[in-house]
Parts: C-alpha cells; sequence; structure tokens
C-alpha cells in the first residue's frame, strides 16, 4: 500500500497549491523509493521518459524566442505593418489565417501555429490593427472582442482541420471505437467526410468574422 503513497502527496500538493511539477516529481519519487527502487533507477525512469518524449523540450526553445521577440517589439512591429497594408481588414485578415490553419492542420502540421506561437504575437496584435483603422477609438471591451475572436480563429481552424489528416489521434480513436461496436471503417474514409465539416465550419466562422468586421464599422460610423 506504500506505492499509494504518491496519490496522496499529488492530491496535497494540489491543495496546498503548491507547483505542479514538483508536485508530480515529488509523487513519483516517492512512489519510485516505496516500490523499492533506488534513486538512479528513478531518475533514469524519468530520462526514458523525457527522451521518449523529447519533442517536449521545443516548448523550452520556443517560448524564450518568442519572449525575446516581444521584448524587442514584435507586436509593435506586427501593428504597424498590418497598418501599412491597404485592404488588410480585421475580416479578411482573420479569415486570411483560419484558411491557412486549416490547411496546416489538414497535411498534420498542427503546431506550427497556435495560441503561444502565433496568436498572442502576431494574430491578436495585427486583428487589433486592423480594427483600430476601422475605429480608432476602440473601447477596451471591443479590444478583447477583437483577441477573443483571434484565439477563437485558431480554434475552430486546428479542430475542423485535423481531423482531415488521416494519422490524428483523433481519426485513431474514432476508428477504434467504431471498431469496438463491429464497424470496421477505413481512417482515409472518416478523412474524407471530415472535409465536408470542415469546409462548413470555414463558411460559418468566416460569416461570423465578416458580422465582427461590420460590427466595428457601425459602432466606429455611431461614434463619429
Amino acid at each position: 500500500m506504500l506505492v499509494l503513497i504518491g496519490i496522496l502527496i499529488i492530491i496535497a500538493g494540489f491543495l496546498l497549491r503548491f507547483n505542479p511539477l514538483l508536485v508530480i516529481m515529488a509523487s513519483a519519487l516517492a512512489t519510485g523509493l516505496a516500490a523499492g527502487l533506488d534513486v538512479t533507477a528513478i531518475v533514469a525512469a524519468f530520462g526514458k521518459a523525457f527522451n521518449d518524449t523529447r519533442y517536449v523540450s521545443i516548448v523550452w526553445i520556443v517560448l524564450p524566442v518568442i519572449g525575446l521577440l516581444e521584448a524587442y517589439g514584435l507586436q509593435q512591429h506586427a501593428r504597424t505593418l498590418i497598418g501599412r497594408m491597404k485592404g488588410a481588414t480585421l475580416g479578411r485578415l482573420l479569415t486570411g489565417y483560419l484558411l491557412l490553419r486549416q490547411l496546416l492542420s489538414a497535411v498534420g502540421l498542427t503546431s506550427v501555429a497556435g495560441h503561444a506561437q502565433t496568436v498572442r504575437p502576431l494574430v491578436a496584435p495585427m486583428a487589433e490593427a486592423a480594427a483600430d483603422t476601422q475605429n480608432p477609438a476602440l473601447s477596451d471591451a471591443q479590444r478583447e472582442e477583437v483577441k477573443g475572436f483571434s484565439a477563437a480563429t485558431d480554434n475552430i481552424g486546428l479542430f475542423f482541420g485535423e481531423d482531415i489528416f488521416l494519422a490524428i489521434g483523433s481519426i485513431l480513436l474514432m476508428k477504434g471505437v467504431l471498431e469496438g461496436y463491429g464497424y470496421d471503417i477505413e481512417p482515409l474514409h472518416l478523412s474524407v467526410w471530415a472535409i465536408p465539416t470542415a469546409i462548413a465550419a470555414f463558411i460559418i466562422h468566416a460569416w461570423r468574422l465578416r458580422r465582427l468586421e461590420r460590427r466595428m464599422a457601425q459602432r466606429a460610423e455611431g461614434g463619429a
């Protein structure tokens, strides 16, 4: 029963609001020691798990790079760039990003863009700058609405685009569930039938983005 001490450590650590990473490491260490493993074996297990999922280390490279770019004015440059582009409206900008996100996700490149890598440092500031050109007197609520639509655009593009890629986890999960009920369906068939859904999602959200753009323009006219 001593090997269950790790569960108690996790519960206590979360209740006391300790650092989650430290709590999990302490829980794993205590469980390993209770199971009779020495410290070397436990560290080796940590190393094997990290090596098997070594793509996680990319996060520690990408995030500091994005932080440095933001510190040197990445968002300001993005706003300036979009402000100089004629015809770069809020709706067109986010619709273009939606299309790009869906196409990349459809070929399995789900990690190329995302909230941390793209939305926060680039897409949201550019969308906000595009909205500024329509209404220079944007309120804080309007700016938050633009940021929310920027994040939603990324979510929708990823969610409805990744199912087209037949090697994605969701496709394999659906295949396994259907096989459990006696339906043997190839992943390719599931991917093909995800295309109409992705197209419908694109059209619906593009329409919502167009409504957002018109709403911003109407508020600008009303304020004028």
